[in-house]
């Protein structure tokens, strides 16, 4: 037996060993020796059955006490990855793939922002393919995020489909996903994931690229995996299946914590729902479209994706900083995207201040003791500046939305101190 196979055993007798909650979370809070994130952090999980009992995956941390995050991002940095190899991998896809006819061979989905930004471009312009780019629209677009989509397109030069679902049914399936799972973020995670493999199969296009592999955030998956392959029915990390649906038919889903059936059964029509609907998986094999992550083959550093949006389609950082957190230039293109940070706050005690400062400790762009100070600063603050037009957009007022959400704090994470909430247990 390897080292690698003692240490995967290691990590497994520890993941055992470990007491949870009825939704999957450690009883034990341990924040990470390195990136002080909070072994609450989910991963990811399939939203087609997110109901209330759904038992989450969380971060793992290895003996030493490091997440999952950090020891995937060692991988970049240590010469474990050859950059020079990977790169000539991308050069050799993109050979294979290119198309001379002037129609599109590859897509890419996006909202804008610095990342889908670096995707396009580098795609377009270094590598010379010819994207399609694709955007599912957000919920509610901010003044900023609509400036930067619009110069993504016009300044970058790109082709785009921009879709927007039925606003009613939006705001029904989002107001479902908040009473309950406190989710609001929920139907458009769902479209975002769906929309832009449809797309690749309605004009066939046989390649399609995301951003970052998402063992970036310490999701199950390996720093050697290119994409997600066709033959994966069920990946190990919930969340990136290749068919969601895991062979059931839609109508006995979820949607918002509710099957699809209950929504019919209300008077609501299958078609306006289909929209969420994932693609066949027979029909991406038919078509033979293939998935990766651009940033299995080139270094992933989103600082550096947010000075490359700058150069090169002038991209604006938001004028005033994020609440939440302490930065400007990510995750600034919905109204309802500090509604999404603070309410996996409540329900996991991980803010967004604590996610950002991760990253750029994994990065080197700060260290351990100023990413505390962030977090202790900015975790939690609570989303004021779009609250009007969000709590409108659910039909729900504060206090509704208030007394909701306390009824999602776990009880090892949260106490009540001089009528109060804080955390039982803070980073040292």
């Amino acid at each position: 037996m390897n080292s690698k196979e003692i240490n995967a055993n290691n990590l497994l007798n520890l993941t055992k060993m470990i007491k949870k909650n009825k939704n999957g979370l450690p009883l034990e809070v341990k924040y990470c020796k390195n990136c002080n994130l909070s072994n609450q952090q989910p991963t990811s999980t399939n939203e087609y059955f997110h109901t209330k009992e759904t038992v989450q995956q969380t971060i793992e941390f290895d003996a030493a006490g490091v997440c999952a995050g950090c020891n995937f991002h060692k991988t970049k940095w240590d010469q474990t990855t050859n950059w020079e190899e990977r790169e000539k991998e991308l050069s050799d896809l993109c050979n294979k793939f290119r198309k001379k006819n002037g129609e599109y061979d590859c897509i890419v989905g996006g909202s804008g922002g610095k990342d889908s930004i670096f995707q396009s471009h580098t795609l377009k312009y270094k590598y010379n393919m010819n994207p399609l780019t694709v955007t599912w629209s957000p919920h509610l677009y901010t003044e900023v995020g609509w400036k930067n989509f619009q110069n993504w397109i016009h300044k970058g030069g790109f082709d785009n489909y921009l879709y927007t679902p039925n606003g009613k049914i939006h705001r029904r399936l989002t107001r479902e996903a908040t009473l309950r799972l406190l989710h609001p973020f929920q139907p458009f995670i769902i479209g975002q994931k769906t929309f832009v493999v449809k797309m690749a199969a309605k004009f066939n296009i046989p390649l399609i690229f995301f951003g970052e592999n998402p063992g970036e955030g310490g999701k199950k998956i390996s720093h050697n995996a290119s994409g997600i392959s066709l033959n994966n029915e069920v990946s190990d990390q919930k969340g990136y299946e290749i068919d969601p649906l895991q062979g059931e038919k839609f109508k006995n889903v979820y949607l918002g914590g509710k099957k699809v059936q209950e929504y019919i059964d209300e008077g609501i029509k299958l078609s306006d729902l289909m929209s969420y609907c994932p693609l066949e998986p027979n029909e991406l094999k038919k078509k033979n479209i293939q998935i990766f992550w651009l940033g299995y083959f080139l270094r992933w550093i989103p600082q550096e994706n947010y000075y490359f949006a700058v150069e090169k389609t002038d991209f604006s950082a938001n004028p005033e900083r994020t609440e939440g957190t302490f930065q400007k230039y990510a995750s600034m293109d919905d109204k309802t995207d500090g509604f999404f940070y603070y309410t996996r706050y409540i329900k996991f005690g991980v803010g967004r201040a604590m996610l950002d400062s991760a990253q750029e400790i994994r990065n080197g762009h700060i260290n351990k003791d100023e990413g505390k100070r962030l977090i202790k600063k900015f975790d939690g603050e609570f989303p004021v500046r779009y609250e009007n037009e969000f709590f409108d957009y659910i039909s729900m007022n504060k206090n509704e939305f208030i007394e909701l959400a306390d009824k999602f704090r776990p009880d090892h994470i949260w106490g009540k101190k001089s009528n109060r909430w804080e955390l039982k247990k803070i980073i040292e």
